[in-house]
């Protein structure tokens, strides 16, 4: 595993766009996994900027994502599908056809998450899949005590993840309280995996995911198995590793 110091989020953002455009011109046709949140929209944003320049071709690519709500359509500007259209798909050149999410629409769970699982290994699998990590340690929808060998599957989110989320939405009641989400068995299948995190909020529990007990209740715990882990972080997110664990941490240079 690496870990990437950034002094801020500004920076992460930099940093982690730059992982990602390193796969996407080295590998045209690769299988993106991607995310949504507040956390990835910098490097959304530069991955964007680097488009308008020239910089970058998406054309040929895939992505997948890792995550819908049950219950609300595409269009729906509360969906995820709605968010990764607004603040990615559609400022890149992207074919509409090779973006793929959840369908929220779908109501048997089942067939559901069967078809996504198959989707993605139609594709030949995750290249580089993008996270973050929620203030319980959960990434995706995958909270704390979720088996780690599922795949994709139906889950009823927790009171703290629909509080953190209200933020997107009218009121907390209006959150869904159910979604799709890849599986950590999904997750951790992907040939490489780019973790973000930035803010104090998520000092505590990103010490804990890599350097804490491999368990269920830390979701992103499991990463610490993986092959080709790479964290970026900001200063604040990184604050308790940098007191215990200074010597695991590079990329302390301006970017």
């Amino acid at each position: 595993m690496k870990i990437l110091y950034a002094e801020n989020d500004q920076s992460m953002s930099r940093k982690a766009a730059n992982i990602l455009s390193a796969q996407i011109i080295l590998e045209p046709d690769s299988v993106i996994g991607l995310a949504t949140g507040s956390t990835p929209l910098g490097t959304y944003r530069q991955l964007i900027d680097w488009y308008r320049k020239g910089d970058l071709d998406f054309s040929a690519c895939h992505t997948v994502n890792l995550d819908e709500y049950v219950g609300l359509e595409a269009g729906n500007p509360q969906s995820y599908a709605w968010f990764m259209q607004k603040n990615l798909f559609s400022q890149i050149n992207i074919d509409p056809a090779n973006t793929h999410l959840p369908d929220g629409t779908n109501l048997d769970a089942e067939a559901e998450c069967r078809r996504y699982n198959e989707l993605i290994r139609s594709l030949g699998g995750v290249d580089l899949q993008l996270l973050g990590i929620g203030q319980n340690g959960h990434i995706g929808f995958n909270e704390p005590g979720i088996a780690f060998e599922k795949e994709t599957h139906c889950v009823q989110l927790t009171e703290s993840t629909i509080q953190a989320n209200s933020r997107f939405f009218k009121s907390p009641e209006e959150v869904p309280t159910r979604a799709y989400t890849m599986g950590m068995k999904a997750i951790m299948q992907a040939r490489k995996i780019l973790l973000v995190a930035s803010g104090s909020a998520k000092a505590e529990i990103l010490e804990a995911a890599l350097f804490g007990p491999i368990t269920p209740q830390v979701p992103a715990s499991i990463l610490q198995l993986h092959p080709n882990v790479t964290v970026v972080a900001d200063q604040e997110a990184l604050a308790v590793i940098l007191q215990k664990h200074p010597d695991q941490i590079g990329g302390k240079t301006p970017c």
